[in-house]
């Protein structure tokens, strides 16, 4: 029983913490804001102009969101310095053992919620677009393709995020040559933009009758998706746009019209591509939203002033590149290579159980 002791000073740490993080997020200053895009949507013209009205609730969502977290925190970190006085008091052994495991838990939400708060990038609250491309590989490549965007869908369930399949290029012998998604949720882009890079596979080949060991490679690029209000100057001499046959499910008018489009933006060499939508018109303005928004990312990430100066080109998607290797044979191991972060459970993290390598990556670039 010595160690409550030792829980009772280390739960009165998490709770100054929260504490000193209340006050860098001004909760007050959330909730005077909370409470004046509330009333402005009482007003009786709010919703003449639904883009504006969809996107005002929502930010309303997000910052009650922010509270609830907040004040949640503070709620279970009260309800375990009860449970500590009582086992205190009474030297009760079950109760010491209840409070081992509510401390894990409360710990993990509250390193979390700090890490939320990290998350100040103009871009990060927004949702993500999320691109997989296969590397040289054949078969083997592109069914890793697939197993990395099953492990995306399931972390994105896991934190109750919507996904919506923009582009998708699959093999009629298996697997998928690319891939574009758009994940829907509060800060989706702050914490998918630490997967940008090479991701490496080692495993035994199920397409191997020999069963010999294969290295295959895919890459992931990710990109915030942008407001419509958010304005940047793209020159149509700049652009080529084509238009094909969508491959995927969509009925009969998809697939008998070239309903999808390709937009290159000639400068960076930059290109995207939809084909989600049934018209040609729909997936044209969506290519161009997804083109502007990657455009912005570059911009920011090399710290230009004209996009003219930027250079889209990705790293080989080969040895050498990636910034994290799954290996499945001849041992279990994820490894992300700029944090030195691991898990041995390598099905574990194929199952969508990424956010060690994600906030390892976040604490890295903030500290």
């Amino acid at each position: 029983m010595e160690g409550i002791y030792l829980y009772k000073d280390k739960v009165e740490e998490i709770n100054q913490m929260i504490d000193e993080l209340g006050v860098s997020l001004d909760l007050d200053g959330l909730k005077k804001e909370i409470e004046k895009l509330e009333k402005e949507s009482f007003a009786e013209d709010f919703w003449e102009d639904s883009d504006r009205a969809q996107k005002i609730m929502q930010k309303v969502s997000n910052l009650k969101g922010q509270v609830k977290e907040y004040e949640d925190l503070l709620g279970r970190i009260e309800d375990l310095e009860v449970l500590i006085e009582l086992a205190i008091e009474e030297e009760d052994y079950q109760v010491y053992k209840e409070i081992e495991v509510y401390f894990e838990m409360l710990s993990k939400k509250a390193e979390e919620f700090k890490l939320s708060t990290l998350l100040k990038g103009e871009y990060d609250k927004n949702n993500a677009i999320l691109s997989i491309h296969s590397g040289a590989g054949g078969l083997e490549a592109q069914d890793w393709a697939e197993m990395l965007l099953r492990m995306y869908k399931r972390w994105a369930e896991q934190k109750s995020f919507q996904v919506e399949i923009l582009d998708l290029l699959s093999d009629t012998e298996g697997g998928i040559k690319s891939v574009t998604m758009l994940i829907k949720g509060y800060n989706a882009y702050g914490y998918l933009k630490s997967e940008k890079g090479v991701h490496r596979l080692v495993r035994i080949s199920p397409f191997d009758s020999s069963n010999r060991r294969h290295t295959s490679f895919a890459s992931i690029d990710i990109y915030p998706e942008l407001d419509d209000d958010i304005d940047i100057e793209i020159n149509e001499s700049d652009i080529k746009i084509d238009t094909y046959r969508a491959s995927g499910a969509g009925g009969q008018h998809v697939n008998t019209t070239d309903s999808a489009v390709r937009i290159t933006h000639i400068p960076t060499g930059v290109t995207v591509q939809c084909q989600n939508e049934r018209s040609q018109h729909s997936n044209r303005l969506t290519a161009m939203n997804m083109l502007k928004a990657k455009l912005v990312q570059l911009k920011e990430e090399e710290q230009k002033e004209r996009i003219e100066d930027l250079q889209g080109k990705y790293t080989q998607i080969a040895w050498g590149s990636q910034i994290r290797s799954y290996i499945f044979h001849p041992y279990s191991l994820v490894k992300d290579h700029r944090t030195e972060a691991e898990i041995g459970d390598v099905n574990r993290v194929m199952d969508g159980d990424i956010d060690l390598f994600i906030n390892e990556y976040l604490k890295q670039k903030a500290f």
